[in-house]
């Protein structure tokens, strides 16, 4: 059996106090003052001694970033002068899709390499949009070998981007007759890729790509960033253009993978790549738009190893007047190809909405071989999806010249780690021991949309419920 892959954490702590959700208020006047313990003193998270200098400034209220609402505090005053209070600032944080939330746990994964808890539980709507509405079957959570983590059990996390040969050809005295395609195997389902529309300079580049060697992936980058990042060319994978490859001969030698931008020209600009490098590794950017499905079927047949297919930031369609999200578009695609019995040969990974671990083991159960990870790379280094920079506004958290790559590689490492931790937990609940076996195994989870068709659609029909597809 092979070492187990572990991904190593070390607390990074945040530049700045970063936004807490929640605030205490406290009517000081009315305090004892007399108390030998404090319930402040007895958090047992910490959350007062890690969070705030009360007893140098009394400050009030106090912004609390990583309260896990247990209200201990507020229970166990003695004289009940502690009330929670939601921070305002808190709501500001990025938008209808990147929740306030969201960001709080990207920030703390960061920080801690832990996974997130709750001491007040999940509080939430019980269904909502998305891949909210989709949930994963945790029966084998009882049994006491599943524990992925720590170390009773082997849990595999390894995909291929490498095109498969199938079906395998075999000599009369059983000996391999078939080329086989070199393999290119990464030990966690997912890549990198900095989103472009946001802040984009060599500091975060260097921390995302040294994040990415130090986990052994791969990082999607624009031709014109190779330069700062030549030192890292086996972790590079440069996306170029059917009009513009020619202009990167040298990178194409010098870089395992290559991206291309779909266009209708496509096969010719693959085989004169293979001319030039012919063990590269081909990965074809595709929109992930209505006709994502069929033309993942006539590239499957091209000499390409994987399809990436890209959709919004908030994980939608593209070009569509009424968007359909990432799981029910992963779904669509993967099974095109099942349908036409070329699933096996070819890789498929999304990228856009993957904003938390889930998502990624979510998008494999729909079909995907891995994901793609982007803004959750720059909210590692405590982006607040505020926008301004799209505005030409100053940076708040000054993520623009203000990062040691030394220290945002780790903060991202530490993500990448406490995503890692949860898909093995997740697979361990679901009693599946290898990511590439969850791919397409939609029986193992439970769908809002189907669920509510087969209960209570023969009494009241089909309908729509606002913001669910």
């Amino acid at each position: 059996m092979p070492k187990k892959y572990h991904i190593s954490i070390k607390t990074a702590e945040p530049r700045y106090n970063p936004i807490g959700k929640y605030a205490t208020v406290e009517f000081r006047e009315d305090c004892a003052g007399s108390c030998k313990e404090c319930v402040k003193k007895k958090c047992i998270y910490g959350i007062f001694r890690d969070n705030y200098k009360h007893f140098s400034t009394m400050n009030e209220p106090e912004y609390l970033y990583t309260c896990q609402s247990c209200f201990r505090c507020v229970q166990e005053c003695t004289k009940g002068i502690f009330s929670r209070v939601i921070n305002p600032e808190y709501r500001t944080l990025g938008d209808d899709y990147w929740k306030p939330d969201i960001i709080n746990s990207l920030w703390y994964q960061a920080h801690t390499g832990k996974i997130p808890v709750s001491g007040a539980g999940y509080r939430g709507p019980f269904v909502a949009a998305d891949f909210d509405s989709m949930w994963t079957d945790m029966s084998e959570i009882v049994r006491p070998t599943r524990d992925g983590i720590h170390g009773r059990e082997y849990i595999n996390t390894c995909f291929e981007i490498s095109r498969r040969a199938t079906p395998l050809r075999f000599n009369a005295d059983m000996s391999l007759a078939s080329d086989v395609p070199p393999i290119l195997e990464l030990p966690i389902p997912l890549m990198f890729q900095l989103p472009a529309t946001l802040i984009l300079n060599e500091q975060i580049l260097l921390s995302a790509v040294r994040a990415a060697q130090a986990l052994g992936t791969l990082m999607l980058i624009r031709p014109q960033d190779h330069k700062v990042l030549s030192p890292y060319a086996d972790t590079l994978v440069p996306c170029l253009t059917c009009e513009n490859y020619m202009d990167y001969k040298e990178l194409i030698l010098k870089s395992r993978v290559v991206e291309l931008a779909d266009a209708l020209d496509i096969e010719k600009t693959i085989t004169e790549i293979r001319a030039i490098k012919p063990d590269s590794f081909i990965v074809i950017g595709i929109p992930l738009d209505s006709k994502a499905a069929s033309r993942a079927l006539e590239l499957s047949s091209a000499e390409v190893d994987t399809l990436h297919f890209y959709a919004d930031d908030h994980g939608k369609e593209l070009h569509a007047e009424h968007p359909i999200f990432l799981k029910e578009m992963i779904r669509e695609i993967h099974l095109k190809l099942v349908d036409n019995f070329v699933r096996q040969k070819i890789n498929l990974v999304f990228s856009g909405g993957i904003a938390m671990a889930e998502h990624m083991a979510k998008s494999i159960i729909c079909g995907a071989d891995g994901v793609i990870v982007d803004i959750p790379l720059l909210v590692a280094l405590e982006c607040r999806l505020c926008y301004q920079c799209r505005n030409d506004l100053p940076c708040p958290a000054k993520i623009d010249h203000q990062i040691n790559p030394e220290w945002g590689s780790r903060r991202i490492v530490n993500l990448i780690g406490a995503w890692h931790n949860q898909l093995i937990e997740v697979m361990g609940a679901m009693g599946i021991r290898e990511a590439r076996r969850l791919r397409g195994e939609v029986s193992r989870s439970m769908w809002f949309e189907d669920l509510e068709m087969e209960n209570f659609g023969p009494i009241f029909g089909k309908r729509k419920i606002a913001g669910i597809k």
